[in-house]
C-alpha cells in the first residue's frame, strides 16, 4: 500500500505499477508542486524538496519531456539536500500550448489534472473568441471542461452570459462571484479528494481569489483591482495546493496568449461539425459548393460569423504549427543523428588507435 502523502496527492495502483521499474532501481516517486525560474519543489513522502532536471530529459524538451506542475516523477538524493529528477512518469492528460516565441515546441503547462476549470471574468475583459481557443486547448487535453464565469455582480448583460453559454457547447457552465460567494458553493461541490484541479484564463479574471475562497483562507496572494476595474496580475508561478477538504487545485499564472499546439477544434466547435456533415458532398470546402449546410447556416444566421471566422482561424493555426514542428522534428533528429555518427567514428578510431 502506498504512502498516506503519496495517496492524498492523488497516487494509484496504475502509478505504482509504472513506478515499479524506477522503484526497482532505487528512485523514489514524488509530484511536481511547484516550478520555478530555479528548478522545482517536488513533494514525497519525505517531505517538500527542491529538485532539478537530470540533462537526459532536457535533451528532450523539443517534444515536451521536461517536468511541469502536475507530473509524478522519479527522483534521487542531490547534493545540498537537493533531489534531481531523473523520469517523468508518463501523463494521463496535460494542457499545452505553443511556445509563445517563434519556435514550433511544446509547453506543457500543468499535467495529470482531472477538471480544467477555464476561468473568464464577466467584466468588459470578456472576449468569446478568447473563449474558443482555451476551450480548444481544454477539449484536447484529456482533462474534463468546466466554464467558470467569474464577477457575476458586475455583470448586467444576461447576453454575455448567454454569449459564453453558446460557445461552450457540451461543457458545463457556473458562473460566480468572488465579492458576494454566489455560486462558490455550486462550483465546491464538484471537487473531490485527490483529485486534481486546474484553473487557467488570463490574467486579473480572478482565479487566486476563487482557490482562497474555496479554502476558506488566504493560500493565494492577491491584488487589488487596477483604475479600469480589472484584476492584478499576482500569481507567478503555477502551483499546486491541497485544500482542507482533500480537493487537489493548480493555480498557473494569466495567459497573456494562448497559441494552440495539437487542439480539438472538432469538440470545441461541434455545432459546426454537425452541420457539415450535413453537407451533400463529403468533401465539402464550405466556399461555394452547392448544397453546403454551413453556407446555409451562415446565411441563415443559425451559424454567426465570427464563430465560422474563428473556427478557420484555430485550424489555420494548427496546420501552421503542424508544419513547423514536424519540420523543425525533422532537422533535431537529423542533428542527433549526425552527432551520434560523430561519436561512432570516433570510438571507432580510438579502438584502432588501441589495436
Amino acid at each position: 500500500m502506498f504512502d498516506e502523502v503519496l495517496a492524498a496527492l492523488g497516487w494509484t495502483d496504475e502509478l505504482e505499477a509504472a513506478f515499479t521499474t524506477h522503484a526497482e532501481r532505487g528512485f523514489e516517486p514524488a509530484r511536481v508542486v511547484a516550478e520555478h525560474r530555479g528548478g522545482y519543489y517536488v513533494r514525497s513522502a519525505r517531505g517538500d524538496h527542491l529538485a532539478h532536471a537530470r540533462g537526459r530529459l532536457r535533451d528532450q524538451e523539443l517534444w515536451g519531456a521536461m517536468p511541469t506542475v502536475g507530473d509524478w516523477v522519479a527522483i534521487v538524493d542531490a547534493p545540498g539536500n537537493h533531489r534531481a529528477i531523473e523520469a517523468v512518469l508518463p501523463r494521463r492528460t496535460k494542457v499545452s500550448r505553443k511556445t509563445p516565441w517563434l519556435k514550433a515546441e511544446e509547453h506543457v503547462l500543468v499535467a495529470n489534472v482531472d477538471t480544467l476549470f477555464i476561468v473568464t471574468g464577466l467584466d468588459g475583459d470578456f472576449n468569446v473568441r478568447r473563449l474558443e481557443r482555451y476551450l480548444v486547448a481544454a477539449w484536447d487535453s484529456g482533462a474534463d471542461p468546466v466554464l467558470v464565469l467569474t464577477k457575476l455582480d458586475v455583470c448586467n448583460d444576461d447576453g454575455v452570459l448567454l454569449e459564453a453559454e453558446a460557445a461552450a457547447i457540451g461543457v458545463p457552465v457556473l458562473a460566480v462571484s468572488n465579492v458576494t460567494g454566489e455560486g462558490v458553493e455550486e462550483l465546491r461541490a464538484l471537487l473531490r479528494p485527490a483529485r486534481t484541479f486546474a484553473l487557467l484564463g488570463s490574467s486579473g479574471v480572478g482565479k487566486s481569489t476563487l482557490i482562497n475562497r474555496l479554502a476558506g483562507r488566504e493560500l493565494m496572494p492577491t491584488g487589488g483591482l487596477r483604475k479600469d476595474g480589472r484584476g492584478r496580475h499576482t500569481t507567478r508561478h503555477r502551483q499546486l495546493l491541497v485544500l482542507p477538504g482533500g480537493a487537489i487545485v493548480i493555480d498557473t499564472p494569466g495567459l497573456r496568449e494562448l497559441q494552440v499546439w495539437e487542439g480539438d477544434v472538432e469538440e470545441a466547435f461541434s455545432d459546426i461539425a454537425e452541420l457539415a456533415a450535413q453537407c451533400r458532398f463529403n468533401d465539402c470546402a464550405h466556399v461555394t459548393e452547392p448544397g453546403c449546410a454551413v453556407q446555409e447556416a451562415l446565411e441563415t444566421g443559425e451559424l454567426d460569423d465570427g464563430r465560422w471566422a474563428s473556427y478557420l482561424k484555430l485550424q489555420r493555426e494548427l496546420q501552421s504549427v503542424r508544419r513547423r514542428r514536424g519540420s523543425r522534428e525533422h532537422r533535431e533528429l537529423k542533428r542527433r543523428w549526425k552527432a551520434r555518427a560523430r561519436e561512432v567514428r570516433a570510438m571507432r578510431r580510438y579502438k584502432n588507435r588501441m589495436e
